[in-house]
């Protein structure tokens, strides 16, 4: 089977180190920081769109974005997880699904090179098959075309999807792919509210889900 992961806030907590450029960004312009609550609330649509909103929230002219926003990538560039950890039962699972034959990638739209190097100095980088980065293609999720690349890298196969966001959810909807749920994250909405076929706490209880999942595909 092919799996696809988002990253951050699923596979990967890496709001604090997201919260570091940014904050460094904002110390450099005179201003206070923000709160790890408040940057995390900001993740989801790519990096570019986070420092739009950081810049809205402390009133900083939209006229300053270019400048600003190229100090935040280099910080976050320079250090992607130095704070970062995977989330609790990552590593195992994925050793687990690797050693079943199952081929992993992961779609974010987060810039490739980061991403990678994410992947790396964490130790989860051996798992991976395929990398999708937001600057793959023009379009970023929720688009479908980024997660429908990361499943063609990975090669025919059945497919399912894992996330823990709004963005995830309408992504995995656009491209018609089974979908599961990590129920922590960087969601900002309720998961009743949101389409999914599976969910899960807890990495554990994702190994059993996607067994389930293979076991109740049509034979081929």
């Amino acid at each position: 089977m092919n799996i696809v992961f988002d990253l951050d806030g699923t596979l990967v907590d890496s709001a604090p180190d997201i919260m570091v450029a940014a904050n460094r960004m904002l110390r450099g312009e005179g201003l206070e920081p923000l709160d790890l609550s408040t940057i995390t609330s900001f993740i989801g649509n790519g990096l570019p769109k986070l420092v739009e909103r950081v810049l809205r929230a402390r009133k900083i002219p939209s006229s300053q974005f270019e400048r600003l926003y190229d100090e935040v990538k280099d910080f976050y560039n320079a250090a992607p997880a130095d704070e970062s950890r995977p989330m609790p039962g990552v590593p195992a699972l994925l050793a687990k699904l690797k050693a079943d034959g199952h081929r992993l990638g992961v779609c974010t739209n987060k810039p490739e090179e980061p991403a990678r190097l994410m992947l790396k100095l964490l130790g989860l980088e051996t798992y991976i098959d395929a990398v999708v980065g937001g600057d793959a293609l023009p379009q970023k999720k929720p688009h479908p075309a980024p997660l429908n690349l990361a499943f063609e890298r990975l090669g025919p196969g059945p497919r399912l999807y894992v996330g823990d966001s709004e963005v995830d959810a309408e992504v995995a909807l656009a491209a018609e792919v089974p979908f599961a749920i990590y129920a922590h994250g960087y969601r900002k909405q309720a998961i009743e509210g949101l389409p999914h076929d599976y969910r899960f706490d807890h990495f554990d209880a994702l190994g059993p889900i996607i067994d389930t999942h293979v076991a109740t595909m049509p034979a081929a």
